[in-house]
């Protein structure tokens, strides 16, 4: 596999901007930033002709932008070779996972998360279920909409949290290790049509069985709980998949 993705590229130079330069000194020079700026607790307004020269300059902003795209267009280059398909899921797992920590360690906002997505801790502010009614526990709707803001990043972290265990945990299946002990020592033997052991030669089937050195145990329940856990978070992955953004 071979990927090369460039950075977000923007052509577009402003007229604003231009006319933002060439007259620095004056005191409504950011106008290609902010029509109206504050100074001296007082709005300033660009002059009329600002914008007629800005109106006369555009086609040409539009051409310089529309030729640079031309020459230096946004490289999406993906290269997929026949061995990154035999584990797919596996392979996919590697890229996902240092994306997703990124996104949770770098992220400036958060998609609403379904209150039904989230531990009983986490339920306890907001609109719920689509309904127009919500749980008046607050003094005021500053402390209710300060609180709500606070939930949602919080329900959000705490998806992102699943999602990062879950392909932790399919990049690296030792994990499972934690959970048995012991050494397997299997042997076939051989029976006849109703189970009971023959001498071999005379059996119809083999029955699989344990040998004098088997010490294997296994906690499956434990094992469960952690694989239920991990189907939780790639539904929560592909659930909220639109809302992976920065």
């Amino acid at each position: 596999m071979r990927v090369y993705i460039s950075n977000y590229r923007n052509h577009w130079y402003s007229p604003y901007t231009w006319i933002d330069y060439a007259f620095f000194w004056t005191d409504w020079s950011k106008c290609s930033r902010n029509r109206n700026i504050i100074m001296d607790e007082k709005y300033i307004e660009h002059p009329e002709w600002v914008d007629k020269i800005a109106d006369f300059l555009t086609p040409i902003s539009r051409g310089i932008q529309t030729v640079l795209d031309k020459i230096h267009p946004p490289i999406r280059y993906v290269k997929i070779d026949h061995w990154d398909t035999w584990s797919m899921d596996s392979t996919l797992s590697n890229i996902i996972l240092p994306m997703l920590k990124q996104l949770r360690d770098t992220k400036h906002g958060s998609p609403i998360v379904d209150a039904e997505d989230v531990p009983e801790e986490l339920r306890i502010v907001g609109y719920e279920g689509g309904s127009s009614q919500f749980i008046l526990e607050f003094e005021n709707q500053e402390q209710y909409q300060k609180d709500s803001w606070d939930i949602t990043h919080r329900r959000w972290e705490w998806v992102l949290n699943e999602m990062i265990f879950a392909f932790e945990h399919i990049v690296d299946d030792s994990w499972k290790e934690s959970f048995a002990s012991g050494e397997i020592d299997m042997l076939w033997i051989p029976v006849d049509k109703d189970g009971n052991e023959v001498p071999k030669g005379e059996h119809s089937y083999y029955q699989m069985g344990h040998g004098p050195k088997h010490t294997y145990v296994c906690d499956y329940e434990g094992m469960q709980k952690v694989e239920d856990r991990v189907q939780n978070g790639l539904r929560l992955f592909g659930k909220y998949y639109s809302g992976l953004w920065d």
